[in-house]
């Protein structure tokens, strides 16, 4: 019953986010005013959670080929997402800190990036895993392979967290030097836009903390596991699904929910026929919204 509880936590928590990262992508396809380099690694990031979301979804079956081909899947689109936050956190520093505008000349530079480290770990990953049905698809047999976990998907999870979390540092610092300076020559055009750079700033902020919630729960059952084999904490097990199947619906949010997002669902509202309009008070408050964002 403890299992057959912990799988409906881990598909529900993976349903949400397969219809968060769906809708990013299914935004990006729809508004062409959305295909600009910037979004185009959002859309990336959903793309990678969507297929994330969806492997977990279908774990358990009982055909030892397909579970083989599901492991791959899934460990390759889960490490291949938070792959595309660095890369989105590399453009925000390289932008804004280095106030370099060549980051579209990047773009085949990140692919190779994120999906070659994707399948070398994954390749990796399955060394002496015996595959075979059951809640993920693949059991662990002895230390070695849980070794190999932490190698092949804990250590890139982390290092993505701190080069994040070093990236908005930086980007941190340099808004209040900028502050600073305006400040101290009374420059009014150039606090505006620090301003406006700092509001942009602390919902970026949030970004390295999506990956921190959505795996600490996760990494502490691992390493617990791999301490004490046999044994199980197991709301500490009910949180590590919860959380880390949220990841795909917590970087919808924080990635894809943006003003240009808003913005052109927006514009697509004003043309639909008025007595739509009126009949859905939520696609009103959205365009409301959207023109105090305009208006500020």
């Amino acid at each position: 019953l403890r299992d057959r509880i912990l799988d409906a936590v881990g598909t529900g928590a993976a349903a949400l986010s397969l219809a968060g990262s769906s809708f990013i992508v299914i935004c990006y396809l729809l508004f062409r005013e959305l295909r600009k380099f910037s979004f185009k690694l959002v859309f990336y990031l959903a793309v990678s959670d969507m297929f994330c979301s969806l492997f977990t979804i279908l774990g358990g079956p009982s055909n030892a080929f397909y579970c083989f081909a599901h492991d791959y899947s899934a460990h390759f689109f889960c490490v291949a997402s938070f792959l595309w936050t660095t890369t989105i956190s590399f453009t925000l520093h390289r932008t804004v800190v280095k106030h370099k505008t060549d980051v579209e000349e990047f773009g085949s530079i990140f692919h190779l990036y994120v999906w070659g480290t994707s399948l070398s770990t994954t390749v990796l990953r399955s060394i002496g895993s015996d595959y075979g049905p059951g809640t993920w698809c693949w059991i662990q047999q002895g230390s070695m392979a849980k070794v190999l976990h932490l190698i092949t998907f804990y250590l890139p999870l982390w290092g993505a967290i701190l080069y994040n979390g070093f990236t908005y540092y930086e980007v941190n610092r340099m808004l209040n030097n900028a502050t600073q300076m305006a400040a101290g020559i009374s420059d009014q055009s150039n606090q505006s836009d620090i301003r406006a750079g700092r509001k942009a700033f602390n919902r970026w902020g949030y970004y390295p903390l999506i990956l921190i919630g959505s795996w600490a729960f996760a990494t502490i059952n691992r390493l617990y596991d791999f301490a004490n084999p046999g044994h199980r904490i197991v709301w500490l097990s009910f949180l590590d699904v919860g959380f880390a199947g949220l990841m795909g619906l917590f970087n919808s949010i924080a990635y894809g929910l943006n003003s240009s997002v808003r913005r052109a669902i927006a514009e697509r509202i004003d043309t639909f026929p008025e007595r739509i309009k009126r009949s859905l008070p939520a696609l009103s408050r959205l365009r409301s919204q959207e023109n105090e964002l305009t208006s500020l």
